[in-house]
């Protein structure tokens, strides 16, 4: 049970009920994620309007997933890792191994994918503060500053969403549930 209300479209603020509208039309369900965000109108445009310039980033939809699943993996954001699995594996198609690994934290066989991955990690663990030796391996896998940069925006998406659902303790949504599953064999 969440310990703050999720809203719906008709209990949400007033501020709040036009963004979360246009989160059900698109989603065809209201992700307990937005209703959990409602309450403070504010968290949710800052949610909606980064998350529209994080896709307008550099990095393809599938780096931008793999920002994604890192961080909610290490922010232990159950909720998220559900919600990028679906993403990443119903819409992106990514490899059911690529997504495996990520919700893992492992290598990946793909090695500037594994880099981006690494260096999200990096950006987590040490507060944005990576060592030359991270920054220099990111950029041989052919990133540039820009696209660190841009891990720092995916990484900043994700705390506020992965810290928002950790505060409310927001269940997973029926329609999620099933990426939540650790064995991601039944989408083969």
């Amino acid at each position: 049970m969440s310990r703050l209300p999720i809203h719906t479209v008709q209990s949400a603020p007033e501020a709040a009920r036009e963004r979360v509208q246009a989160a059900l039309d698109a989603n065809g369900f209201l992700p307990n994620l937005i209703g959990v965000l409602a309450n403070a109108p504010v968290a949710l445009e800052t949610y909606q309007v980064v998350g529209a310039i994080n896709a307008r980033s550099s990095l393809s939809p599938v780096e931008r997933e793999v920002v994604q699943i890192t961080a909610a993996t290490l922010n232990d954001c159950g909720f998220c890792v559900a919600g990028h699995t679906k993403l990443s594996i119903a819409k992106l198609r990514m490899p059911q191994e690529l997504v495996e690994a990520l919700r893992r934290v492992e290598a990946l066989d793909d090695p500037k994918l594994n880099a981006l991955a690494r260096f999200t990690e990096a950006v987590i663990r040490n507060k944005g503060q990576v060592s030359d030796q991270e920054l220099a391996e990111f950029r041989q896998a052919g990133y540039d500053g820009q696209q660190a940069l841009e891990v720092v925006l995916g990484v900043s998406l994700a705390t506020l969403c992965n810290y928002a659902n950790s505060l409310a303790q927001t269940p997973i949504n029926p329609e999620l549930q099933p990426y939540a599953n650790a064995d991601l064999t039944v989408f083969a």
